[in-house]
């Protein structure tokens, strides 16, 4: 892993195990993350396996959200340059209905599945 991380130019660094002091600044930012990622569980009545849809959603509201540091922007709005649109937002754990194409279903087949929200299309760029 060393040459890895000398090749892609990332600083790795390790802290004793039990020692939130030695990571005071990352275990601020975590605390919040994993306490909405637990409300988000709690609400949607999904089970733990789904943990890593709960935070990657918790961290999708955060980096919309305008921030006092950032004068009021968004993280989305410095990075991207436009305004957030909030039309887009689901609560997590809702049902919605998927429409199944009319060449995979026959007259008598129903036109849509039942689901559950987990989270939006991750961008890939």
């Amino acid at each position: 892993m060393t040459n890895f991380f000398v090749n892609k130019k990332i600083v790795h660094q390790t802290s004793s195990i039990n020692t939130p002091q030695q990571t005071i600044i990352v275990e601020r930012k975590h605390g919040p993350i994993l306490n909405v990622a637990r409300a988000l569980m709690i609400q949607s009545h999904l089970p733990k396996i789904y943990w890593s849809y709960f935070v990657i959603h918790d961290a999708h509201i955060i980096n919309m959200l305008p921030s006092p540091t950032l004068n009021h922007f968004s993280h989305h709005e410095m990075l991207y340059k436009i305004a957030v649109n909030f039309n887009g937002l689901k609560v997590f754990g809702s049902l919605f209905y998927a429409s199944i194409f009319s060449t995979n279903r026959t007259k008598f087949d129903p036109g849509a599945s039942k689901n559950v929200f987990i989270g939006f299309k991750r961008e890939i760029t």
